[in-house]
């Protein structure tokens, strides 16, 4: 296999991603403690050996510095010194991880004051009263088992395909902040047409401004109105912000407006946008890295991505089967890129239940009894609502997925109405591809090897999946002898002749007919598939807008 850099990881700063990492909760003091940690690689019955890794990428990684990665079960041990400011005496000091995986225990100075279990969501811990002068020990003690009970997306010990190098360890940024003693510990949005809701977690008084208006909390809520209305849209990403104050804190943030619906238009019923029938163009965004696996070399690598997908002309992105740092989901909201976000499986995968036979359509089969550990079954519903908590508030996020292709799925029908139930705001594609029970938003079919059509429900049509064309260029491919993807092509002018084929005569029937949403494979290529628009390293688009914005454009236009 080849380790290929991007251009962002061939010369990374003392400390990567030394950016805020929670855009939509912004404080200005805060201290960043990515960089150089000391790790110890415990590989149970052999030895243990030290290294230097590091942090935000995963030891598996080439931007880790980690020469010989971890296996799947090794004991990994972070560590690492810091000083807490003086400026943060008398205050609360909060200590932050964006994820690890998957199981973690952190000690401060010795004293160990938290767990976690779950490797793709973030988590807090308050370390005030473990610290002492002068320097402190932060130790992180985790392992990355692949126990199928929790989160596991698309890791495999056996990669290769569509599984994917497993990421342990410490992934996404660590940092700490201070705060007062009395302090705002979350925000919540919810916004209508002409209005926002903003609840702020932990504090009940204080106030919100908002274009030079004050609105007082009360019970820790407000409801701001909004005069002249100016909606959020992929066109017109705008963005209203606005300053929360409670006692000594204070927090920046923001919020939009804008709608969703079905709406019967015609006699076919159309997701809406802003009250107006509007296709999802979009394409199935993995969130691998050539050099940094789950991390991108630079949280600039996000915005580089979603702006390359927008001149091709598609406005949506399905983050598939994986959580990304805030800064993806701030990059959609103020560049504006839709997201429809999956919902990361567990329980186990079976080859020929879950792909084999619903690749011959056999795709009906009722899940009432599929995944009955009820640990399992607990563990899914809690990380659905813990997602469902960290992300409503980014208006980006416009459709939840629940289960991909019956990956860990169960009772399906109840999952949609407990996560109904959560957030009524949004669409939901309660079964991604197949194993449709009775309750979804959207029609999702995926469609691979079959001539592209619409479902047969009446429901708005979504091709959750489908495309996947291979053209491969090796001197940017991770593996240069194995080639995964649907329809293979020699040349790039074949390769886009197919894709000029597929948007301007082929969809624009199926949008005409009630397809409100296209999911294409995908932005770029990941490890053995090389069906990505970019190539791996991200060195290489391998359309250009010329070629299909004008294609990308009339297919919003059909759907009117």
């Amino acid at each position: 296999m080849r380790r290929l850099y991007s251009d962002a990881g061939r010369s990374l700063p003392e400390i990567p991603w030394a950016r805020y990492p929670r855009p939509q909760m912004w404080r200005d003091d805060w201290l960043c403690l990515n960089g150089e940690w000391e790790l110890r690689i415990n590989q149970g019955y052999r030895a243990s050996r030290d290294c230097k890794i590091r942090v935000p990428f995963c030891p598996e990684s080439l931007l880790s510095g980690v020469e010989q990665p971890p296996k799947i079960g090794d004991q990994l041990v972070y560590r690492r010194a810091f000083t807490i400011p003086e400026t943060w005496r008398g205050r609360r000091v909060l200590l932050h991880f964006g994820a690890v995986m998957r199981s973690c225990r952190v000690c401060v100075n010795g004293k160990e004051l938290c767990r976690h279990e779950n490797g793709y969501l973030p988590f807090t811990v308050d370390i005030t009263d473990a610290l002492r002068e002068g320097n402190n020990e932060l130790a992180v003690f985790c392992e990355n088992d692949l126990d199928h009970t929790y989160p596991w997306g698309k890791q495999s010990v056996r990669r290769g395909g569509m599984w994917y190098t497993p990421c342990s360890g410490i992934w996404q940024t660590v940092w700490l902040e201070p705060a007062p003693e009395t302090y705002i510990r979350a925000l919540q949005i919810e916004t209508g047409a002409d209005y926002a809701v903003i609840t702020a977690e932990g504090v009940i008084d204080g106030e919100v401004l908002v274009n030079g208006e004050r609105y007082p909390l009360k019970n820790g809520s407000v409801r701001v109105p909004v005069k002249s209305p100016r909606f959020w849209s992929p066109e017109d990403p705008f963005l209203y912000d606005f300053t929360l104050l409670s006692g000594e804190d204070r927090v920046e943030a923001y919020f939009a407006l804008r709608t969703l619906s079905v709406e019967n238009v015609k006699g076919i019923p159309r997701l809406c946008l802003n009250g107006k029938p509007y296709f999802f163009n979009g394409l199935l965004d993995q969130g691998y890295w050539s050099d940094g696996l789950y991390t991108p070399a630079a949280p600039e690598g996000f915005e580089q991505d979603i702006r390359a997908m927008k001149s091709l002309g598609f406005n949506t992105l399905r983050k598939h089967i994986k959580i990304e740092p805030e800064q993806f989901y701030y990059d959609c909201d103020r560049l504006g890129m839709i997201v429809f976000q999956d919902m990361v499986n567990n329980g186990d995968y079976a080859y020929i239940r879950d792909t084999v036979l619903p690749t011959l359509h056999f795709q009906k089969r009722r899940d009432k009894r599929l995944h009955r550990d009820p640990e399992s079954r607990r563990v899914f519903l809690q990380s659905m609502e813990e997602t469902v908590q960290l992300l409503r508030s980014h208006p980006c996020v416009c459709l939840w997925t629940i289960f991909n292709e019956g990956w860990g799925q169960f009772e399906a029908d109840k999952a949609y109405e407990r996560l109904k139930a959560l957030d009524a705001s949004r669409f939901i594609d309660a079964t991604s591809g197949w194993f449709h029970q009775k309750q979804s938003d959207v029609d999702s079919l995926h469609i691979y090897f079959d001539t592209l059509h619409l479902g047969k429900k009446p429901l708005p049509q979504f091709l959750s999946e489908f495309g996947g064309y291979v053209w491969k260029i090796p001197e940017h491919s991770f593996n240069t002898d194995k080639t995964y993807g649907y329809r293979k092509y020699e040349t790039r002018e074949a390769f886009v002749a197919a894709l000029r084929e597929t948007y301007g005569e082929v969809l624009p029937k199926l949008v005409r007919g009630g397809l409100c949403a296209a999911i294409y494979t995908q932005v770029s290529d990941v490890e053995d598939e090389t069906n990505g628009f970019l190539t791996f390293d991200r060195a290489v688009c391998k359309a250009k807008s010329e070629e299909l914005s004008a294609l990308m454009a009339a297919l919003q236009e059909a759907v009117g």
